[in-house]
């Protein structure tokens, strides 16, 4: 397995310093996860413009929690499962929705569980969403732009996913009280 490097301001390729300062101002601290992804700064980049680009996206905050979450956990990524469990807590997502998540079991709150069954049958049918399921999302009080708005915030845990089972990223003491095991 090769070992990659956890890349600083002064060990990354010059391309990929402005993006871990970039990550820096957006997270406090560089995370183990734009440090590996700096080795590519289009990588970085792209990963940055995602991040960013969702975040401004149509989805409310915490439907945003669910889909990260979801499509981590779908994926297996025990990296991205601790940070987006933390971050989640963080921005006031209670508990008990955080752990089933974690948990890939239904949520109480009825259009928070529509995303995580829509996220759900995105990532593992690959984009192919039976047009039942696209309905019942709609019917839950989403719109067009949403299932669009998912896209891409599957899309961009897909490269943080992805990044991290090739890596092996060391998960980042800030996210260590939410460590997550895959089953």
């Amino acid at each position: 397995m090769p070992e990659f490097t956890l890349h600083d301001e002064t060990s990354a390729p010059e391309a990929s310093r402005p993006h871990l300062e970039s990550a820096k101002r957006r997270m406090g601290f560089i995370t183990t996860l734009n440090a590996v992804m700096a080795e590519s700064p289009e990588l970085l980049a792209g990963y940055n413009a995602l991040a960013e680009l969702f975040g401004k996206s149509s989805l409310p905050v915490r439907a945003k929690h669910v889909v990260w979450i979801t499509a981590s956990v779908q994926n297996g990524c025990e990296y991205c499962v601790a940070a987006h469990s933390t971050l989640a807590l963080k921005s006031g997502v209670d508990s008990d929705t955080v752990a089933a998540l974690r948990d890939g079991k239904p949520l109480a709150d009825a259009k928070l569980d529509a995303a995580r069954r829509f996220t759900t049958s995105m990532v593992t049918g690959q984009g192919w969403v039976p047009d039942d399921e696209v309905g019942e999302f709609l019917a839950a009080g989403y719109t067009k732009r949403h299932i669009m708005d998912v896209i891409l915030g599957v899309g961009m845990k897909t490269l943080s996913n992805y990044t991290n089972h090739i890596a092996h990223t060391p998960l980042d003491p800030a996210w260590a009280g939410q460590e997550w095991k895959r089953p």
